[in-house]
């Protein structure tokens, strides 16, 4: 693919704000945009899915991608990560086929929760358990959990189950809305891995070459059938159909319809405070290259080690992510706790007015 002339980091940088802050649209349109939303438990001051969606739907509020979530075409699932993507999205990786293969009893016992859900029509991991009594079962941390939530885990991996909604953050399982379909041919298969590669791509572009495979190489947990053709066929299939250019000897990719440079992605006077796992901050070397320092999540690093803070936001400012908040609601009220990385905050006018704003707009998602 013949590259464009003149890219340099800054178009990059700018291509890399511009490429998923897409004017804010309707829930469904966003996700499908996105390709992929990944989730995160964490609430600090909401989870990282709302972080995400709030700065690309109109009028989004904490919590409504879990209360609109049964309305929608979309799947909660394991992808690259764990989180929501579309459905026809979904419905490429399967039939899938774990790399675990279960023995008959295994198998035996899912057919039987299978059939307790169809008849019910939707379950409550609870209500399994007191009928089944699947008793313990060694987990994937050296330690046990309850048989019948690991069984339920992997019958929804297996694509058997979907989780059907959340009920004070518990999944609920119901019987796939869409079958699995039989294996594909060859040809079927390329494509179909072409199309994940890509939705894969265009969220997180621009790629620097080891972000590209490894995160490529991701693929693996979605589509564990298709773990050699990810490996190797399908990450040089996408480069084939990808811009590239080389800076400071690093490789980057990102996707040939995409506009890079030339006045491209001129960014605007409004103040973000993203997600730890928005798709501009994700990836943690590419967020160095771009912006010249290093944003660390330290919700699992011990609190005298911390240097952000527990669930440090980025703060992105035009093209640039000048800082941070640590952000938390008390008693209705918005608290928060800034940094920057030249120790200050800038001094124009305009930058006070966007961050207000932007606490402002913090504050009205975060009120229920």
């Amino acid at each position: 693919m013949p590259t464009p002339p003149a890219i340099s980091l800054d178009d990059l940088r700018r291509y890399a704000v511009g490429n998923t802050l897409f004017a804010p649209t309707t829930l469904a349109r966003a996700i499908k945009l996105l390709g992929f939303v990944q989730a995160d438990p964490i609430r600090a001051p909401a989870r990282a899915q709302d972080l995400t969606l709030r700065h690309r739907v109109k009028n989004y509020r904490a919590g409504d991608l879990e209360k609109r979530y049964p309305t929608l075409a979309i799947e909660e699932y394991f992808f690259v990560n764990y989180g929501f993507l579309p459905r026809d999205i979904h419905a490429l990786m399967h039939p899938r086929t774990p790399r675990t293969i279960w023995n008959a009893a295994t198998n035996k016992r899912a057919a039987a929760i299978l059939d307790f859900v169809a008849t019910r029509g939707m379950a409550h991991p609870r209500d399994v358990d007191a009928h089944f009594d699947h008793g313990r079962a060694a987990n994937n941390w050296g330690g046990t959990s309850n048989a019948t939530t690991k069984l339920l885990d992997g019958m929804h991996y297996r694509g058997m189950l979907r989780v059907a909604r959340r009920e004070k953050g518990i999944r609920l399982y119901a019987p796939p809305v869409v079958k699995n379909s039989s294996a594909p041919t060859p040809a079927q298969q390329r494509a179909a891995l072409d199309v994940l590669v890509d939705v894969v791509i265009q969220k997180y572009a621009p790629l620097q070459a080891s972000a590209f495979s490894s995160l490529v190489g991701r693929l693996c947990f979605g589509a564990p059938q298709w773990r050699g053709d990810i490996k190797a066929a399908a990450v040089q299939r996408a480069k084939t159909r990808l811009h590239h250019t080389r800076i400071d000897g690093i490789d980057w990719y990102w996707p040939a319809g995409a506009k890079v440079g030339a006045g491209h992605h001129a960014p605007d006077e409004e103040l973000r405070l993203l997600a730890p796992f928005d798709p501009i901050v994700w990836d943690r070397k590419r967020f160095e290259l771009l912006w010249g320092w290093a944003y660390r999540f330290e919700a699992y690093t011990p609190p005298a080690k911390r240097k952000l803070g527990y669930y440090a936001l980025p703060m992105l400012w035009r093209e640039h992510i000048i800082g941070w908040a640590n952000v938390a609601m008390q008693d209705g009220a918005l608290t928060t706790e800034l940094g920057y990385v030249n120790g200050r905050a800038p001094k124009e006018r305009v930058f006070k007015r966007a961050l207000d704003d932007e606490i402002g707009r913090m504050q009205q998602f975060l009120t229920p």
